[in-house]
């Protein structure tokens, strides 16, 4: 069986891990930010309406495919987990196209995502052209979302986000990062606080839901005040549908490692991360966001909840872990990367706490550079 192939891109937010992945550009047209590898050296491209055309055909053909096999296993058409796993675990069918289309189907064929870091750049023409053929091909689709720039929102009218939002577009995530200028300067964001509230208000104003991402722990040791007072003061002036928080990573290839290795830049501790985690909380005013912490590089995923009703919630998760003594500290930093704890109620399981604590003392006795390495190579591997 020859494998129908279609092209994806390498990210999407973890709020699409079961949306169906559709590459509209390649790559990044601004691809200076200080912070991201994911696209350096890599030239942006926008693909031809015709190509994405013929890449939803293909996710059809797949589709139908599937389907067809579903009747003959006796499925009844239905794509079913069992039916997903025998994909597989069949050579012939493991192949990506055909294991995404299946996940996709199997979670609905509701969603979907369109890669890569700025499709909206694109003529707003040509993007309604793409989002009404795959609302045509796939009547099941209920939202379709899209990573976009600030810079790129600002330049269109809300007239023009209005009229994505009617050819299907429901949701836009921008990468805020920070709200402080200085650091927005300092990382090459390429836009600033002010472009920042402009796009979101425009988003909000189309009825497109809003996604604004900040990164914890971007302003360093140097600017970790002013970054979470500012950030805080940007989101109040949008009023984001979710406000979504990562953890800053450093890696090789990222111009910002570059200056922490010189010096220039010097990285929170994970202490310190939530500290600046909970002034900006503190900040958050007047607005009726949901804050989200679904990535794995944060260290306390429950601290979450809408705004403003679960505001002193969530200040008290941060508090609780603060007023933690640093041994029970360390230990839910590793048991948390590790894997083994979620939330902080998991240190009371005295089972776990031992597992934890047994492989913390392993780690300070027979790794160089004890926890902190530990937990550095753990996190890396998650990006």
């Amino acid at each position: 069986m020859r494998p129908l192939t279609f092209e994806q891109g390498p990210i999407r937010p973890p709020s699409e891990a079961y949306s169906l992945l559709l590459r509209v550009t390649r790559n990044c047209p601004w691809n200076r930010c200080g912070f991201c590898h994911t696209y350096k050296g890599q030239r942006f491209q926008a693909r031809d309406v015709e190509e994405v055309k013929q890449d939803i055909d293909t996710i059809r053909q797949i589709a139908e495919e599937i389907k067809a096999l579903s009747w003959r296993q006796g499925q009844g058409g239905e794509v079913t987990p069992s039916l997903v796993r025998s994909f597989f675990r069949d050579p012939d069918r493991s192949w990506d196209g055909f294991r995404s289309v299946s996940l996709w189907l199997l979670n609905g064929g509701k969603n979907v995502f369109l890669q890569d870091a700025d499709s909206l750049c694109i003529k707003t023409e040509r993007m309604i052209e793409i989002l009404r053929y795959l609302m045509e091909t796939f009547p099941s689709i209920e939202r379709v979302t899209t990573y976009a720039r600030a810079k790129t929102i600002s330049r269109k009218s809300v007239e023009e986000l209005r009229a994505l939002f009617d050819a299907g577009l429901r949701r836009i995530h921008i990468g805020l990062e920070t709200g402080y200028d200085p650091l927005l300067q300092y990382v090459r964001k390429g836009v600033t606080a002010e472009e920042h509230v402009e796009a979101g208000r425009r988003v909000k104003a189309s009825g497109i839901s809003l996604s604004e991402y900040v990164i914890l722990g971007l302003g360093g040791r140097a600017m970790w005040q002013e970054h979470a007072t500012h950030t805080a003061k940007v989101l109040n002036a949008i009023d984001p549908d979710f406000i979504r928080v990562r953890t800053l990573k450093l890696l090789p290839g990222m111009p910002l490692f570059e200056k922490m290795e010189q010096g220039e830049f010097q990285l929170l501790t994970d202490d310190e991360v939530v500290r600046e985690e909970r002034l900006l909380i503190e900040g958050l005013e007047g607005i009726q966001s949901t804050f989200v912490s679904d990535h794995i590089l944060n260290l306390l995923e429950e601290v979450e909840g809408k705004l403003p009703e679960d505001k002193a919630e969530m200040l008290a998760v941060i508090d609780r872990y603060l007023a933690l003594p640093e041994r029970k500290r360390e230990n839910f930093r590793l048991g948390r990367r590790a894997g083994v704890y979620r939330v902080l109620d998991d240190l009371s399981d005295s089972e776990r706490y031992s597992q934890v604590e047994a492989a913390l003392n392993r780690v300070e006795t027979t790794i160089p550079g004890g926890l902190e390495k530990a937990l550095s190579d753990l996190t890396a591997s998650f990006i």
